[in-house]
């Protein structure tokens, strides 16, 4: 027994084995995501921010200075429409503040009639361009009439085609001091009256003269009456050729008041005849009670309309003490043979 308690004591040595890391989960996906939204909200602001208008940035500027100014005091602000970005929503075109979603409509409607008048407009300049080309082939391919080629005018205006047969000192349309048309000009006038009657339009005319004083026995006939007179007599002559008694909106005289050479008032070219073939916008303004103004080209026709860089009200006839207007289809008084 004692041999058996003389041996060593058994030690037990206990060794712990150290592993590798534990597993830690996803933390630093979220943590990766986070960043990337961020970023991705960061570059979508430098980007709405880009292609707002400068007044829009002040709008939204204002709106978090003052929230509750709009709130409290009214006018405009973020409760006007949909969207907290002014001229934002779900139309990202609009660059003029907020609006309403009605008002989208509405400015398509408005488009839409704008172009259409636009449209119209320019189909009409193209069926004028079109009368033009005619009469001036129709001059030029007629021996009776290539001898007065030379004293027809034509040109487009803002109130449609203008037809001007001007005097001629050795060619004159009207004896002097009379209405009797020559003729020759009575020719010109029915072929162009038969040609005007293919088309639906508006014919104004309006007689010319030159300044000098009327010499005649009858007290309160002057050039004015003449020029009017004149003015009918070539209406006459456009029906014989076939134009529609309808088609004459007016007849007026306007004796020297829009002279042809304004530096020669005295001139022969001064006494002329002007038929205009009214467009669609002209007869519009005629219609409401404006007049028709011949200018040759639209700044012409603006500066006609504008006196001291304000415009003014058109009138039918120019202020005149002694203006006659010869009703369509009315015979002239006082014809001189």
């Amino acid at each position: 027994m004692a041999g058996k308690d003389n041996k060593p004591p058994l030690i037990v040595i206990k060794r712990i084995k150290k592993g590798g890391h534990a597993h830690h989960g996803g933390a630093w996906k979220i943590a990766y995501a986070d960043f990337v939204t961020a970023m991705m909200a960061f570059f979508l602001l430098m980007w709405l921010l880009g292609s707002t208008s400068q007044g829009d940035l002040k709008g939204i500027s204002d709106y978090f200075n003052a929230p509750l100014k709009v709130a409290m005091l009214g006018g405009r602000g973020a409760g006007d429409a949909s969207s907290l970005i002014q001229g934002g929503g779900t139309d990202l075109t609009r660059r003029d503040g907020q609006v309403k979603s009605g008002d989208t409509e509405a400015q398509d409607s408005k488009r839409a009639a704008r172009m259409a008048r636009q449209e119209a407009k320019r189909i009409e300049a193209q069926r004028l361009a079109a009368l033009k080309a005619k009469v001036e082939s129709a001059l030029s391919t007629n021996p009776k009439l290539s001898e007065v080629q030379r004293q027809v005018r034509l040109d487009l205006t803002p109130d449609g085609l203008r037809i001007q047969i001007v005097d001629d000192l050795n060619r004159p349309m009207f004896d002097l001091g009379s209405t009797v048309v020559k003729p020759y000009m009575r020719e010109l006038l029915q072929n162009i009256g038969s040609i005007l009657r293919e088309i639906e339009a508006k014919v104004t005319l309006s007689g010319h003269t030159d300044n000098k004083q009327f010499a005649n026995a009858r007290v309160g006939y002057s050039n004015w009456e003449l020029s009017a007179d004149r003015a009918n007599a070539s209406r006459r002559e456009l029906l014989a050729g076939g134009m529609a008694e309808t088609q004459v909106f007016r007849v007026v005289g306007l004796a020297a008041s829009v002279p042809f050479d304004a530096n020669d008032p005295a001139a022969p070219i001064n006494r002329r005849i002007s038929i205009i073939v009214m467009n669609k916008q002209a007869e519009e303004r005629l219609l409401k009670g404006g007049g028709s103004i011949e200018a040759s080209d639209e700044e012409e026709f603006r500066e006609a309309i504008t006196a001291n860089g304000k415009p003014v009200a058109l009138a039918t006839n120019p202020v005149a003490p002694a203006l006659r207007v010869v009703p369509t289809g009315s015979t002239p008084i006082d014809t001189l043979k």
